[in-house]
């Protein structure tokens, strides 16, 4: 396996390295397959860089364009909003409990929003992103009381591996749907599935000129997986990621949203309220709610059901996780030199 880790990664690296057209095209399918032009020159530049990206830029790099599938139909559909991906004080208070109903109101756009953590060892990054809606919602009547609650996010980690190139190389990814989690690896990944098997192959999209891996979200219960595991059916939302930008759709089938990232840690965010009794039930990270059955979760307490590591650990700690899901990791160091999550900085 040597030989197809050095050949990927090699590869890889030329991906991201590579100019290509600065913006996405209008219906760009997924592909594997991405044509470098004048790779070796970008490469060679990026081999001589002595710092490290920061955290912001390597989110972005490595963030997914999101394929949101969209429903506008039923009384707690909003017209396709509740599938909008938005941020968690989209209302502009830190209250979860009036959130169902905030989001029918049109005084509170849902622009879009995504959350990120980055967490660093020696020779990884594992980058942990978030999706949040306002609800998780069904059309069933049957259901109404039973299968959806207030707030809702699910979302994935990557795990990128340090190496010549300035924003390293993607390795997989692990995902979140509900209370099960789903890894996916791109083309020619030297990881294997270890104690969880692998579920599924990346695909990418250009986007400022680097692949982007693509993710995507179904309808209502808006469970997290790759691309085309999950896909629009009918009416859906593209978002593109963006430092500065959080767009508003202009459609439940716009496929030309930018989303923007928002670090979990930002001074006053997602991590400073978790003892915010008026959103987190606890600073454990379930997020209250006042309709329905069930709740959501932050990042920190997103759990697999059966899994060996512990709840949260998907952010957290994910050098452990990664080391459950997968084997053939080569060079893999376990002990952090940056995690809030556990006062490491």
């Amino acid at each position: 396996m040597k030989n197809v880790a050095t050949n990927y990664a090699m590869l890889l690296a030329l991906m991201a390295a590579t100019a290509f057209t600065s913006c996405k095209k209008d219906g760009a399918t997924p592909t594997n397959g991405i044509n470098p032009v004048n790779g070796n020159q970008r490469a060679a530049v990026n081999a001589q860089q002595t710092s490290s990206p920061s955290y912001a830029d390597l989110a972005l790099r490595w963030a997914p364009v999101h394929y949101q599938d969209v429903d506008v139909t039923g009384t707690y559909s909003i017209s396709g909003k509740s599938d909008y991906i938005t941020n968690v004080n989209f209302d502009n208070d830190w209250i979860a409990t009036n959130n169902w109903n905030n989001l029918a109101n049109s005084a509170y756009p849902a622009y879009a929003h995504g959350y990120y953590s980055v967490v660093e060892t020696r020779t990884h990054w594992f980058i942990t992103y978030g999706f949040y809606h306002g609800r998780d919602w069904t059309d069933n009547p049957l259901a109404y009381y039973l299968d959806q609650h207030e707030n809702d996010m699910e979302g994935a980690m990557f795990i990128i591996k340090k190496d010549a190139n300035l924003y390293g190389t993607l390795l997989g990814i692990v995902t979140v749907v509900h209370s099960d989690f789903y890894s996916y690896v791109p083309d020619g990944s030297p990881l294997q599935g270890n104690e969880e098997s692998v579920d599924g192959t990346l695909k990418f999209l250009t986007w400022s000129n680097y692949p982007h891996p693509v993710t995507a979200q179904s309808a209502k219960g808006h469970d997290l997986k790759a691309w085309p595991y999950n896909d629009i059916v009918g009416d859906g939302i593209i978002y593109w990621p963006s430092l500065t930008t959080a767009g508003l759709p202009t459609s439940a089938d716009d496929r030309n949203v930018q989303y923007k990232l928002v670090d979990i840690f930002s001074n006053g965010g997602m991590w400073d309220q978790r003892f915010n009794t008026d959103f987190f039930y606890d600073a454990g990270g379930g997020i209250k709610s006042s309709y329905g059955s069930g709740n959501a979760n932050a990042p920190w307490a997103w759990d697999d059901h059966d899994d060996k590591p512990g709840s949260g650990e998907i952010a957290t700690d994910p050098a452990n996780l990664t080391q459950h899901y997968f084997k053939n990791l080569g060079d893999f160091d376990l002990n952090y030199i940056n995690n809030k999550y556990k006062g490491i900085q």
